[in-house]
């Protein structure tokens, strides 16, 4: 089995693009360097053989795949994680590397999808496994993992209508990537059905429901919420926390809560963008309007006058949850949208609030929406609205919290399905 000719003749024409793209975003020489030996070899020296291998594109997946790579690494396993984005491998070193993970876990950037460089990769870590988290299919990975002898997993598997299209488009490529693969563990019936319409078999393919539910807040987070509580003096104030805003989110939201922030000293705005290159972008929005503002990544405090506070920092999002009594979840107001994960918020208990553009998470957003767990708001004046009446009213945000807190309860179990097969490749 190997990938059509044309689809590697367009990996080699890119591949000069792709290395651009690395250099603009990098901050200096030394970190554009570091990022092209992990993307396209010699590749950083091994810490494991024979490690569990997670793939995960960015935050979301990192988040998402945070309780069975903890499990993994408590039993005594090495795991190595490939990220796509660089916010991706922030979270999950910032997850993982560290005491008493350290020497078992390793995260590295996954290798362009070449054959000889993801061949060489597999040849230079030599995986026990390969679990891919959520969407995320490369057809020479797939083919040189399976060629390797890896056993190839789909984990946590999601697959809206809309991306199920794209890959229908080339069933040449999706085909045998899913066929490659010994096992998908979907998140919900509509996924399972449209890979299975794409090429998966059948007999290999199962729902076990999203790990996203089997979630807690890293006692770290939450002990350190507390003392920026005490030494910021935050107990009197009221906070609102933006997360993993897009633009134009930032400015539309910061113009709503103006008026708010405003006329209500004791209110907090925490933002907290979803790309790092934008920080410097949404800072100058929260100047244009006027708002007091600090930021994190210089280290500023909350003071008593602080109207925003920019956490342009990253791998810190358990933290700004933690500190809130009402969040916005981002990517949700923009277009096309798609939003992010609503379930970090609801469970510390924060009363969530999202835009209508949530497709990305439909089956899990709705399952909320229809039990009143959490509010959908059309633009950036209601959601403001929202957010303040939810700051205001104690009954109402604890009515919300409730009903989330049952639709939680109820989806708990996917980590130990996962875990049962996972166990039988190791």
């Amino acid at each position: 089995m190997t990938t059509p000719f044309w689809y590697n003749a367009a990996l080699a024409l890119i591949k000069p693009l792709y290395q651009w793209r690395i250099k603009k975003r990098a901050k200096d020489d030394l970190q554009y360097q570091q990022e092209c030996l992990e993307r396209f070899g010699p590749f950083q020296a091994v810490k494991n053989t024979q490690a569990i291998w997670f793939h995960v594109v960015s935050v979301g997946e990192t988040n998402a795949a945070q309780p069975l790579i903890e499990h993994y690494l408590k039993t005594g396993h090495s795991v190595l994680v490939t990220n796509t984005t660089k916010t991706g491998q922030a979270r999950a070193k910032s997850l993982f590397l560290k005491e008493p993970y350290a020497q078992l876990f390793q995260a590295v950037y996954l290798p362009a999808d070449q054959k000889k460089l993801v061949r060489t990769f597999i040849q230079k870590y030599q995986p026990k496994m390969l679990a891919l988290v959520e969407t995320e299919l490369w057809p020479n990975l797939l083919i040189e993992a399976d060629q390797a002898q890896v056993p190839c997993l789909l984990i946590n598997a999601r697959l809206s209508e809309k991306s199920a299209k794209g890959y229908g488009k080339v069933p040449s490529l999706t085909k045998p990537m899913l066929r490659s693969l010994k096992q998908l563990l979907a998140q919900d019936q509509a996924s399972c059905q449209r890979f299975i319409e794409l090429g998966m078999p059948e007999e290999r393919a199962k729902v076990v429901g999203s790990i996203k539910f089997d979630i807690a807040a890293p006692a770290s987070f939450i002990a350190q919420a507390e003392q920026f509580r005490q030494q910021w003096q935050l107990a009197n104030r009221k906070i609102i926390t933006l997360a993993s805003t897009h633009a134009p989110e930032e400015q539309y939201l910061l113009t709503a809560m103006q008026p708010f922030l405003n006329q209500h000293p004791e209110l907090l705005c925490i933002v907290v963008p979803r790309h790092p290159e934008r920080f410097d972008e949404v800072y100058a929005e929260s100047q244009t309007l006027n708002l007091n503002t600090q930021r994190r990544s210089l280290n500023q405090t909350i003071l008593p006058d602080t109207q925003v506070y920019l956490a342009d920092s990253m791998g810190e999002m358990w933290l700004w949850y933690a500190l809130s009594q009402a969040c916005f979840v981002g990517g949700s107001l923009n277009e096309p949208g798609g939003g992010h994960n609503i379930l970090e918020p609801i469970a510390l208990n924060v009363p969530t609030v999202l835009g209508k553009n949530y497709f990305n998470f439909q089956t899990i957003v709705d399952e909320f929406v229809a039990a009143q767990g959490v509010r959908v708001v059309q633009d950036a004046e209601q959601a403001a609205q929202v957010l303040f009446e939810l700051i205001e009213d104690k009954l109402q945000a604890q009515c919300l919290n409730a009903a989330a807190q049952q639709i939680m309860q109820k989806n708990t179990g996917s980590l130990a399905q996962h875990i049962q097969v996972i166990d039988q490749y190791l």
